[in-house]
C-alpha cells in the first residue's frame, strides 16, 4: 500500500512538473514586481495570473500587464521564456535596465514605453520594439548592425533622452541604407554628413530653392526660415514666397528683423513683381529701370486675367487683405494645419477677426480643388448658428483661400485630448452635454432641416470649433455629399478619418446619413472617456474606442471606471449620472453596426435636449408675481362668468399635466 501512494505521490508531482515548466522565470519575475494592491498572482500556476496566457502545453506565450500601475524591475530571465509571442509592460512605474530578450525566436511585439527605464542591453533582440518615453538616456548600444539582429523591421525610442545635438561629424559612406533621408533640422552642430555609395532616395533642390538660399545666405541664414522653409517648392507656402503658377511674383521680407546686405540674386527671378514706393537712398545707388510697377500700390494684372481693365480683379484684392491680415501668412499666425492646407489667424483693418484656411499649392487640381470647390458649394447654401460661417473666399493664380469666421477657442480635441499641455482647465459633464447638443443640432440642420440634405463624413473633434462663449460650430465641410433620398445610399470614394468611419462606409463606401451617427456616437464616447477614437498606445484589444467601449457598458459595475476621471462623477449628483448613463447609451445606439439600427440626428437632439433643458416649476417670488395682491383664481371665475352670464356654475377645472415629452417639441 506504501508503495502505491509513494508512487501516486511522484505521479502527481512529475504531472506539476511539467504543467509548468516557466514556473521559476515567472516566479523571479514576480518577485521583482511590485504589484498593486489586490492585483492578484497568487495562484500556484501562472497560467492563470492575470494578464498572462499560456498555450495548450502550459507555456507562457503572452505577458500583457500595460497600465497597471506596477514599479519594480524585468528581470534577466526573462530571455527563459522560450515561447513568449508578446510582451507588454507599457505605462507602468518600471526602472533599471530593459533585459536581453535574444533567443526568444517566437517573440513578435514588444511594448515597454512610459516607464523610467535607463538603460537596454546591447543583445536586446526582437522584431517590433517600442521603448518610446522611457527616460533612456546614453550612447545608442551597436545592437543595430543587420549581423546582430537580422529581424528587427520595427525600432521606436522617441522621446527619449538619446539627444545628439553636439553632433558635428556623420560618415555614414558605403553601407546598404535606403529609403528617404531624415529630417537632421535639430543637429545645430552638424557641419559635415557623408551618405554616398547607400540606396537613399531624394530629389536635386529646385533651382529656385538654390537662388532663395543664396538670398538669404547674404542675411546669415535667419532661424526663421530654416524653420519655416520646408520641402522642395517654394511656392509650397514658403514665409515670404508668393508665386503665380511655378513662378515667384513676390518676396516680401517686411518687418522681419533681418541683418546684413540686398544679395544680387534676386535678379536671377525674372517672374518677380516689384512695387511700392522705393525707400530713400543716395544717388546711383538703387537702379529701378525696367520695373513698371514701381511706386504703385499692387502689381498689374495679367494680361487677360480678370482684372486686366485698369482696375485690379475683386479676389487679388481680396488676396493682398488677407496677406496684410496674416501678416503674410506669418507662421506665427497659424491656428492648425490639416490635410489640404493651413489655416491662419487674421485681423482686418477695422478690427474684425478671421480664420483663413490657404490650400497647399501641392494640391490645387484633383482631390484638393474639389473639396475647396466643395467647401464653398456647402457653406453657400447653408446657415445654422451651429455650422461655421464662411465670409468669402479667393481664387487668384495658385491661391485657393477660404476666409471663415474666426472661433477663439479653437478644436474641441483641445480641450478633450490636450488640456494638460495646453493649460486648459478640463471640460465639465454640463459643458461637454451643451456642445454635443450644438454639434447635433448642426448635424440635424444638415440633414433634414436644410433645403437640401447633406452627409458631412468627416465629424470629428478637429472639426468642431469653440466660441469665446464655448458653444460648438460643425466646421470643415470638403467632404460633403448630398444625401439620397429616402432610405437609398451612395457609393463614393472612402474618405474620411479612420476611427471614426462606419462600419459599412469603411467596407463598401457607401454612405447614409447613418454614416454621421456613427461618427457623432464616437464623439460621444470621446466627450464621455476622455480618450481617442484610436490610440495605439493601448493594447491590441482596446485601441478601437468604439470596440472598447461598448464591451465596458455592458459590464454596469464597471463601467464608472471608464468615465474620464477629470469629471469626478464620484462627487455628481445622482442627477448627473443619470445624465451620463443616458448619453452613453445613446453613443452605443449611434454606433450600432447595422445602419438601421441607429438613431437618426432628429431623435438625438430630442434625447440631449431633454438632459440639456430639464423644465422645473420657478419658485413662487411673492414681491414679483403677487406684487398686486390678485387673486388669479377669482378674476378668471369672474371672467368667465361674465362671458356666459349669471346662469354660469362655476366648476373645478381639472389640474393640468407639466410633463413634457420629447418627442412633442423642442
Amino acid at each position: 500500500m506504501m508503495k502505491v501512494l509513494l508512487s501516486l505521490l511522484c505521479f502527481i508531482v512529475l504531472v506539476y512538473g511539467q504543467s509548468t515548466p516557466d514556473l521559476a522565470t515567472m516566479t523571479a519575475l514576480k518577485n521583482s514586481l511590485t504589484l498593486p494592491k489586490g492585483f492578484g498572482w497568487t495562484e500556484a500556476d501562472p497560467c492563470l495570473w492575470k494578464g498572462c496566457k499560456c498555450d495548450t502545453s502550459k507555456r507562457v506565450v503572452r505577458i500583457q500587464l500595460g497600465n497597471s500601475s506596477i514599479s519594480g524591475t524585468l528581470p534577466s530571465d526573462i530571455q527563459n521564456l522560450s515561447s513568449l509571442t508578446v510582451f507588454e509592460v507599457m505605462n507602468n512605474k518600471l526602472t533599471g535596465k530593459i533585459p536581453s530578450l535574444s533567443g526568444l525566436s517566437s517573440l513578435q511585439r514588444v511594448n515597454v514605453h512610459d516607464n523610467g527605464f535607463t538603460s537596454i542591453d546591447e543583445d536586446f533582440f526582437t522584431v517590433q520594439f517600442s521603448a518610446t518615453n522611457c527616460s533612456l538616456s546614453g550612447e545608442i548600444p551597436d545592437f543595430l548592425g543587420g549581423l546582430t539582429f537580422p529581424s528587427l523591421t520595427t525600432l521606436k525610442l522617441s522621446y527619449n533622452l538619446l539627444k545628439m545635438t553636439a553632433l558635428a561629424q556623420v560618415s555614414l559612406q558605403g553601407n546598404g541604407f535606403s529609403g528617404p533621408i531624415p529630417d537632421f533640422s535639430e543637429l545645430v552642430s552638424l557641419k559635415s554628413f557623408n551618405v554616398r555609395e547607400n540606396q537613399l532616395t531624394g530629389t536635386p533642390c529646385d533651382p529656385r530653392v538654390n537662388t532663395l538660399l543664396s538670398i538669404v545666405e547674404a542675411f546669415g541664414y535667419p532661424v526663421r526660415f530654416a524653420q519655416s522653409w520646408k520641402g522642395n517648392d517654394p511656392c509650397n507656402g514658403w514665409v515670404g514666397i508668393t508665386c503665380s503658377g511655378p513662378d515667384i511674383t513676390v518676396i516680401n521680407f517686411k518687418n522681419m528683423g533681418l541683418t546684413g546686405t540686398i544679395s544680387p540674386r534676386f535678379a536671377d527671378f525674372a517672374s518677380l513683381q516689384l512695387y511700392g514706393k522705393v525707400p530713400e537712398f543716395k544717388p546711383n545707388v538703387v537702379d529701378t529701370s525696367g520695373n513698371t510697377d514701381i511706386g504703385k500700390d499692387g502689381p498689374r494684372p495679367a494680361p487677360g486675367s480678370p482684372g486686366d481693365s485698369g482696375k485690379k480683379a475683386s479676389s487679388n484684392a481680396g488676396k493682398v487683405v488677407l496677406r496684410d491680415a496674416t501678416d503674410n501668412f506669418n507662421e506665427k499666425n497659424i491656428l492648425g494645419r490639416g490635410g489640404f492646407g493651413i489655416v491662419y489667424k487674421g485681423e482686418l483693418h477695422d478690427g474684425t477677426k478671421i480664420a483663413v484656411k490657404r490650400m497647399e499649392s501641392s494640391i490645387i487640381s484633383g482631390k484638393g480643388l474639389d473639396e475647396f470647390k466643395s467647401e464653398i458649394a456647402v457653406l453657400t447654401r447653408v446657415r445654422h448658428r451651429n455650422l461655421v460661417v464662411l465670409h468669402g473666399y479667393c481664387l487668384e493664380g495658385n491661391e485657393r483661400l477660404l476666409v471663415y469666421q474666426y472661433m477663439p477657442q479653437g478644436t474641441l480635441s483641445r480641450f478633450i485630448f490636450h488640456w494638460q499641455e495646453e493649460h486648459l482647465e478640463p471640460l465639465k459633464w454640463t459643458r461637454r452635454l451643451i456642445i454635443a447638443l450644438d454639434v447635433a443640432r448642426g448635424v440635424e440642420y444638415l440633414h433634414t432641416l436644410a433645403h437640401q440634405s447633406f452627409i458631412h463624413r468627416d465629424l470629428k473633434p478637429s472639426n468642431i470649433l469653440l466660441g469665446d462663449d464655448m458653444h460648438a460650430k460643425v466646421a470643415d465641410f470638403g467632404l460633403v455629399r448630398l444625401a439620397p433620398e429616402g432610405a437609398q445610399s451612395i457609393e463614393t470614394k472612402i474618405a474620411g478619418t479612420f476611427g471614426y468611419l462606419a462600419p459599412e462606409y469603411a467596407v463598401t463606401g457607401r454612405v447614409t446619413t447613418k454614416v454621421d451617427v456613427y461618427s457623432f456616437g464616437v464623439i460621444l464616447m470621446e466627450l464621455l472617456t476622455g480618450r481617442k477614437a484610436l490610440d495605439a498606445n493601448r493594447s491590441e484589444e482596446d485601441v478601437h474606442l468604439a470596440t472598447w467601449f461598448r464591451r465596458m457598458f455592458i459590464n454596469k459595475d464597471t463601467f464608472s471606471k471608464a468615465i474620464d476621471r477629470t469629471m469626478k462623477i464620484n462627487e455628481e449628483t445622482e442627477e448627473t449620472i443619470g445624465s451620463i448613463n443616458k448619453v452613453a447609451e445613446l453613443a452605443s445606439h449611434c454606433c450600432a453596426r447595422e445602419p438601421q439600427k441607429r438613431p437618426d440626428m432628429s431623435h438625438i437632439v430630442n434625447v440631449l435636449v431633454s438632459l440639456v433643458q430639464q423644465w422645473k416649476p420657478a419658485e413662487l417670488d411673492r414681491g414679483s408675481e403677487d406684487i398686486n395682491g390678485l387673486d388669479y383664481d377669482q378674476l378668471f371665475s369672474q371672467m368667465v362668468r361674465g362671458e356666459l352670464g349669471e346662469d354660469y356654475t362655476q366648476t373645478s377645472l381639472p389640474e393640468l399635466d407639466n410633463t413634457f415629452k420629447s418627442d412633442q417639441g423642442r
